[in-house]
């Protein structure tokens, strides 16, 4: 079981009515479904990887989450989970808030770009750096943009949004000293606007 998927599985509630935006094989879904009896349900643009999660007895539809969530009513499911994705999508911002407006929680998983060895990598090699969280050569990846621990905390304040948890992820367990630095991945849990 990959860790971010165990960290995810621990946060969500027994029962709990989930949607997966980006949900890929549903590997994620076949977990919340299995573990915390989760209802779940998924979004999915790649048809082949749409088609294995149906495969699986899953409802999954074959959509463009940039494009909005319009056929989903406010607080329509307790979470949403956007995992290993933010670094794929043009307009980051957009489908948080969207996942904000429709789940009472947002989960959002993603790879840490200023983990050391990244910067190690960069600095010393002066290569893209390739490690366990960035496994792409630059020509093959499919991120389109580089984000960080601090990037997404700065960005949570910039637009008021409660970080209610947060995990940091190394190889081997939790990060809990500068995790800008050590963690591989984050996995954090927004609740909609700070109050003041």
């Amino acid at each position: 079981m990959k860790y971010d998927h165990q960290i995810i599985s621990q946060i969500i509630s027994e029962g709990s009515h989930v949607l997966d935006l980006g949900c890929g094989n549903g590997e994620l879904l076949s977990l919340l479904r299995r573990e915390r009896n989760a209802q779940v349900q998924g979004i999915e643009l790649n048809e082949d990887q749409m088609h294995k999660c149906v495969e699986q007895g899953l409802t999954v539809l074959q959509g463009d989450i940039e494009s909005g969530l319009i056929d989903y009513p406010d607080q329509s499911f307790d979470y949403v989970i956007l995992n290993q994705i933010m670094q794929e999508i043009k307009k980051a911002d957009f489908v948080i808030q969207e996942a904000l407006r429709v789940g009472q929680k947002v989960i959002v998983g993603f790879p840490n770009f200023a983990h050391i060895r990244a910067r190690l990598t960069l600095f010393w090699q002066g290569r893209t750096p390739i490690n366990d969280a960035l496994p792409y050569y630059w020509f093959e990846t499919p991120n389109i943009r580089f984000l960080t621990i601090q990037d997404f905390i700065d960005y949570c304040r910039k637009k008021e949004i409660k970080i209610e948890q947060e995990y940091f992820l190394g190889k081997a367990g939790r990060i809990y000293s500068l995790p800008n630095l050590f963690a591989l991945n984050a996995v954090f849990v927004l609740a909609g606007k700070t109050r003041v």
